[in-house]
């Protein structure tokens, strides 16, 4: 049921990627403003994850998920019903909040309740269900929303957020008293490790780099690659199809050699989107390219996942918390950025130039992780 609830985040917060020229020709704005929309969701869902899982520590984690998704439903009924793009903008930030503050807690939710010899593989799970809305709730949504108008996905958004309520309802245990334990001083101390602020570093990079191109796939297949409108959301699938097995995959190698997935992730969405830069005017070869970036680009965010809240100790809510935040940095600054360079010399193609130098930024730390790991071993193994 929780990745359930997080299957309708990460819908909403790509739909918008596949629905660009429909939603800026209707409220008569730009393709890069509509751009924002996803842009100012990110943003939301930096300052939601952190401040509502902070704000909630002590309420019932049931109780916290289910207010979550009900200012899920809500906002989007907002944007269905909204024709004025600053109200729209300020409901899909409402929505991020609460977004932010499902996501962080539906994580520790999971852990716990499939205890510490599988929490891992929970995350995994939970995780999953946003991977899987780029299989089907994003394509699915992007058909829908160009045979019945864009504004019928957020309908249905807001009615699969209030169904999910009663489900939650019923499946996640209450957990009154238990949260009373929990020290917000405790939570804080977690911010002294260095390791986790390098993984933060790696979440925004990577993170920022692939959707600054996948925010604005739409314009560069169609004008670019000269692709039929009606084939984005099958590219779409196959992007969300990358994005699945990547995390499927990443998480099972993550759990023996998570450093070696974290590189390899890193460097290979790096070449991928300064091939698609390169190759943007082959139809074929860019749709294959876009396929791979979902395998690569998103198939070592389970892993950092994990190693953030390995190195976060005692504060898991907050370490939980702070990766949604800093994937959805990058996010944020990522589209921004590529969003400008639309109107630039590079035209569709530039949001793939951004995010290949933004990608390739995530060596950084993943390389200093992996160096301060073998460097540990010698002096383990001494002792």
């Amino acid at each position: 049921m929780l990745a359930l609830g997080t299957f309708l985040m990460g819908t909403t917060e790509f739909v918008v990627a596949g629905l660009l020229p429909e939603i800026a020709g209707d409220l008569r704005v730009s393709v890069a403003q509509t751009g924002l929309m996803i842009t100012v969701f990110a943003i939301g869902m930096i300052v939601g994850a952190p401040l509502m899982a902070m704000l909630t520590l002590r309420l019932p984690q049931r109780l916290t998920l289910m207010l979550a998704l009900g200012a899920f439903a809500a906002g989007h009924v907002i944007v269905a019903l909204s024709s004025d793009f600053t109200l729209i903008l300020a409901a899909r930030f409402l929505t991020a909040i609460a977004t932010g503050a499902f996501w962080a807690v539906a994580n520790v939710a999971a852990a716990r309740a499939a205890g510490p010899a599988s929490s891992s593989r929970a995350l995994g799970l939970v995780g999953a269900g946003a991977m899987l809305a780029n299989v089907v709730g994003v394509p699915l949504g992007a058909f829908a929303g160009q045979l019945m108008g864009w504004r019928g996905p957020f309908w249905a958004l807001a009615a699969l957020a209030a169904a999910a309520i009663a489900l939650i309802a019923r499946t996640v245990p209450h957990d009154g008293g238990d949260q009373q334990t929990v020290s917000i001083r405790s939570e804080l101390a977690a911010l002294r490790s260095g390791r986790l602020w390098l993984v933060l570093a790696a979440c925004a990079t990577t993170t920022g780099g692939v959707l600054a191109a996948y925010s604005y796939i739409s314009p560069l297949l169609t004008d670019r690659a000269q692709i039929s409108s009606g084939i984005v959301p099958l590219v779409l699938v196959g992007f969300g199809l990358g994005a699945l097995a990547g995390s499927l995959v990443g998480g099972r190698l993550g759990d023996r050699r998570p450093h070696t997935v974290t590189v390899v992730a890193a460097a290979g969405a790096t070449f991928l989107l300064l091939a698609i830069s390169l190759l943007a005017g082959y139809a074929m070869p860019t749709i294959i390219l876009v396929n791979l970036l979902g395998f690569f680009g998103l198939g070592g965010n389970p892993v950092l996942m994990s190693l953030a809240v390995r190195f976060a100790r005692q504060a898991p809510v907050l370490a939980s918390a702070l990766t949604v935040s800093a994937f959805n940095l990058g996010t944020a600054i990522g589209s921004w950025i590529a969003g400008l360079t639309l109107g630039s010399p590079l035209g569709t193609t530039g949001p793939a130039v951004v995010g290949t130098a933004i990608a390739a930024l995530t060596l950084i730390p993943v390389i200093v992780l992996a160096g301060r790991t073998v460097g540990r071993i010698p002096r383990s193994t001494a002792h």
